[in-house]
């Protein structure tokens, strides 16, 4: 996504992991490269500050990849991520009361932690739009001039997400699905505050509010996902009046296309030896096109490019690629153009769960994570993904999903269910007060 000319708002995420920065991109038609900030990596910012955001990053980079350590990580892991667990939605309850992350966030800002951001913002006081509760929590602490909107980037989310005192508070919330709006009213966020939007998605791959490109795009891949038919037998006629025949083409112009996605911090590049060794023949026999994501980590490329040899592949095979960008930028702009191409995506249920409305099925890797596991949850509700089985024998159950129809039905399931305009409905919300749109109707 371009950024505007005109700068309408500023546009605030934070660089750890990529689930905030994915969040935030979309929404870069509101901005231009200058009101496009990240909130930890910003020029001129006091030392103290940086001192604390380089503190946070590396716990949440230690935490991602904790779990992996042979024998203790596994339990130490449970520890801490039962410290920041979601609670269970049921019963619903009154759970406004703020958690220790909440206090000892607002510790910080007592002592002017942020100050030195939300005043250089101030002097130009747009709407400011963020996808990190920090900032939008600190803008609210220093008293920001104008509109303050909070984009919440997981189907759940916890208490930290929501100000010290939410009855008082005028953060605007911008849920990406119906589970989240019922979970800001546990928290105690007053309805004005809350707006029920979807997940802002690239515009680039869906195509205004007809979803031209999208359904071009998924029309043609259900031919590569239903190789056998049985989805179009059952469900053909109604397939193609939903995307409109013309989109259709006679034959897939790509073979199967599967991308492995980890996440910000590298978590999970394991799984992609196992991966390899078992797609290897297909892979050699350009029966299956394999896209392993590093994101912007140079050393997770590497990682890559080291399993690829061990598995007897090289990457100049054109059913093979790592996919790195030089910035977190070009990364995001080379993996919103693979997505065009893109069958099926195997990741763990993070922010990417809602590029499932993309058409897009959803190979679900183990979570890491409370946060993770309410993804997960969700992202089966609707439709859009199913659990992986052993890596090591994906050969055989990714060509048994695929002759069943599988993947083609979890494609349709997550185009039909899950919210697809949330970039679209976000704009008009920050540049008109409220979004003409109609809200997104899912599941839960």
């Amino acid at each position: 996504m371009k950024s505007s000319n005109t700068p309408r708002a500023w546009v605030i995420s934070v660089t750890m992991g990529y689930g905030h920065l994915r969040a935030a991109d979309p929404l870069r038609g509101l901005a231009d490269a200058k009101h496009y900030l990240y909130a930890d990596e910003y020029p001129g910012m006091p030392a103290s500050d940086g001192a604390i955001w380089k503190e946070s990053r590396k716990l949440y980079e230690t935490i991602s990849r904790f779990r992996v350590v042979p024998i203790i990580g596994e339990p130490i892991f449970s520890l801490l991520d039962r410290w920041q667990a979601l609670k269970g939605f049921y019963p619903e309850r009154d759970l406004s009361k703020p958690t220790f992350p909440v206090r000892q966030a607002y510790a910080f800002f007592k002592r002017g932690f942020m100050a030195h951001f939300i005043a250089k913002l101030a002097k130009e006081p747009l709407p400011l739009v963020t996808s990190f509760f920090y900032v939008a929590q600190a803008a609210e602490f220093y008293k920001y001039p104008n509109e303050i909107y909070c984009v919440i980037c997981d189907s759940d989310m916890s208490r930290s997400w929501v100000a010290l005192d939410p009855k008082n508070s005028r953060i605007n919330y911008l849920a990406p699905n119906r589970r989240v709006l019922e979970r800001l009213r546990e928290y105690g966020v007053p309805e004005k505050c809350i707006h029920l939007t979807g997940f802002p998605l690239p515009k680039e791959l869906i195509g205004g509010l007809d979803y031209k490109i999208l359904k071009r795009d998924l029309a043609r891949r259900l031919s590569n996902l239903d190789p056998v038919g049985i989805y179009e037998a059952r469900f053909g006629p109604a397939v193609q009046k939903l995307l409109g025949k013309e989109n259709y083409p006679d034959r897939s112009k790509h073979p199967l296309t599967l991308a492995f996605a980890v996440g910000g911090a590298g978590a999970q590049r394991e799984m992609a030896v196992p991966i390899l060794r078992a797609l290897a023949p297909k892979i050699k026999a350009g029966l299956i096109k394999v896209i392993l994501v590093a994101g912007n980590r140079r050393e997770v490329a590497e990682y890559f490019e080291k399993v690829i040899k061990q598995a007897g592949l090289s990457t100049s095979d054109k059913s093979l690629s790592v996919l790195l960008g030089r910035t977190k930028q070009e990364y995001f702009d080379l993996f919103n153009d693979a997505m065009h191409t893109i069958d099926a995506l195997w990741t763990k249920p993070s922010e990417l769960s809602f590029y499932s409305a993309l058409g897009i099925p959803i190979i679900i890797a183990p979570t890491i994570g409370s946060q993770e596991d309410f993804n997960s949850w969700w992202l089966r509700s609707i439709g859009g993904g199913i659990p992986q089985l052993d890596p090591s024998y994906c050969d055989e159950w990714l060509q048994d999903w695929l002759e069943s129809g599988w993947l083609a039905r979890a494609a349709i399931a997550g185009f039909t269910n899950a919210p697809k305009r949330g970039t679209y409905r976000i704009e008009e919300l920050v540049t008109r007060g409220k979004p003409n749109l109609p809200e997104p109707i899912e599941p839960i």
